[in-house]
């Protein structure tokens, strides 16, 4: 059974720093890019950020460039989100997902198959 698990979220106030981390199991996902994306109340989930199968290339959502860092531990099927200098509108429940493609980067939600349940950020201003 393939799993993704999500921690690290929580309450931070404006400024602060939150590390997300997404264990994967079940499978291995070396040949695939892995995203965070997150959903806020009412809102469609959108995509936050992707990393390459290999780790050398990334993706950012405009708001969050120069802000959050992901990358990624292939020997422990783990990927990782820093976010620094947070907003309260970065405010949502993140999410960890693996694409179902190899070898692409790809910030299009639909590419991606593999899900985790979501960890929560609330950012306090």
């Amino acid at each position: 059974q393939v799993q993704l698990v999500e921690s690290g979220g929580g309450l931070v106030q404006a400024g602060g720093s939150l590390r997300l981390s997404c264990a994967a199991s079940g499978r291995t996902f070396g040949n695939h890019a892995m995203g965070w994306f997150r959903q806020a109340p009412g809102v469609d989930r959108e995509f936050v950020a992707a990393v390459s199968w290999n780790g050398r290339s990334t993706l950012y959502e405009d708001s969050v460039k120069d802000r959050f860092t992901i990358s990624r531990d292939r020997a422990k099927n783990t990927v990782y989100l820093q976010m620094s200098s947070l907003k309260p509108e970065d405010t949502a429940v993140y999410y960890c997902a693996a694409d179902s493609g190899i070898y692409r980067l790809s910030k299009r939600l639909d590419d991606y198959d593999y899900w985790g349940q979501g960890t929560q950020v609330t950012v306090s201003s």
